[in-house]
């Protein structure tokens, strides 16, 4: 048996190694190792994954053993050789033919949210993002340049549309939105979540409402909502009208901001909602006291480091939007990383 000093040790090389792991995982996923094994007629040996990957032999071989220690990947041995294959997380979550998969999300945190996590430091001693000095944008154009091309902000749509696949059930389910015949999704990406409320609400009309050229890239890549009961209109919900509503659904979106902005935002929701329609609000929920779920608890340093706002509580959600005019505040943990409030105009 360890003792208490060892335990203590073993946890602190368990976190100090953790970007270790995130690593892999981001590694695995942009070399095509799940897609590779995927979509092989049987497992494979290191030799023949690294010729069809076009890598090394020996960091194949490395990067595949270290990925089945994860239990991302599973190894028989035969004949003194090991043959990899996928496990099931890696069949469900990575490999891109999956329904389910967030490769897009893990390349988007690889590429650019790890890159500003380094910084994570400074943030912290500043009280400010540090997207602006990892990326340089001006601080006037964050949110206007925050993608700092086409081809991420299309990576993070899709990796909205991932997060949705897997998330946007439970938190449309739990409450009963069949009351709200007209549905206004605010910063709703490409649709991914506003086809899931239509699919559960049938008799509901959504309408997706974000900027430009993210509507753009929506019809341009595919992703535009081909249902007739899901559409789009193109503006900015800091200043233009919002589209009329019953409900209106706020998707990850008020993390973004300070609470000023979040109120601004607010009591234009309220301005423009029906009488005796609602809003809904889907965000991870910090406990009361702040100190958990440790998974919350990241992503609001997270927010801290790549944007202006930060993950709360229900307490501090419940205030934004009785200061904005909403009542009939209600929350429901749903047991996944989201969380739902529903309010009353």
């Amino acid at each position: 048996m360890g003792s208490p000093q060892d335990d203590a040790y073993r946890l602190l090389n368990e976190y100090s190694n953790g970007f270790m792991v995130s690593q892999v995982l981001f590694a695995a996923c942009e070399l095509g190792v799940f897609d590779l094994l995927a979509q092989a007629p049987g497992p494979l040996d290191s030799a023949a994954a690294a010729s069809r990957l076009g890598c090394s032999p020996h960091g194949t071989e490395l990067l595949l053993d270290t990925c089945a220690a994860l239990k991302l990947l599973k190894v028989e041995v035969r004949g003194g050789r090991a043959f990899y294959r996928n496990s099931e997380l890696s069949s469900t979550y990575l490999a891109s033919g999956s329904p389910t998969c967030q490769r897009n999300m893990l390349l988007y945190m690889a590429r650019t949210t790890y890159r500003c996590w380094a910084h994570l430091a400074e943030a912290v001693r500043e009280g400010k993002n540090r997207y602006l000095q990892v990326f340089g944008v001006p601080s006037e154009e964050l949110f206007s340049a925050i993608y700092r091309s086409d081809a991420e902000r299309l990576r993070f749509t899709r990796g909205l549309q991932e997060v949705w696949s897997v998330a946007g059930r439970s938190v449309l389910a739990a409450f009963d939105l069949s009351p709200f015949p007209l549905v206004c999704d605010l910063g709703g990406g490409s649709g991914a979540l506003a086809r899931e409320c239509a699919s559960l609400y049938p008799g509901c009309q959504v309408t997706v409402f974000d900027i430009p050229e993210v509507v753009r890239a929506a019809r341009e890549h595919g992703a535009f909502p081909a249902e007739g009961r899901v559409g789009f209109r193109e503006g900015d919900f800091f200043q233009d009208p919002l589209p009329e509503a019953d409900l209106y659904i706020l998707a990850r979106v008020l993390h973004d901001w300070a609470d000023e902005k979040c109120s601004r935002l607010l009591q234009r929701v309220w301005h423009a909602c029906r009488p005796g329609g609602g809003l809904l609000v889907v965000e991870s929920l910090l406990d009361e006291d702040g100190r958990g779920p440790l998974t919350t608890q990241l992503y609001s340093l997270n927010m801290l480091v790549q944007t202006e706002g930060r993950e709360r509580t229900s307490s501090q959600y419940r205030a934004l939007l009785a200061s904005a005019g909403f009542h009939g505040f209600q929350f429901k943990k749903t047991g996944g990383i989201y969380d739902a409030i529903l309010a009353r105009n």
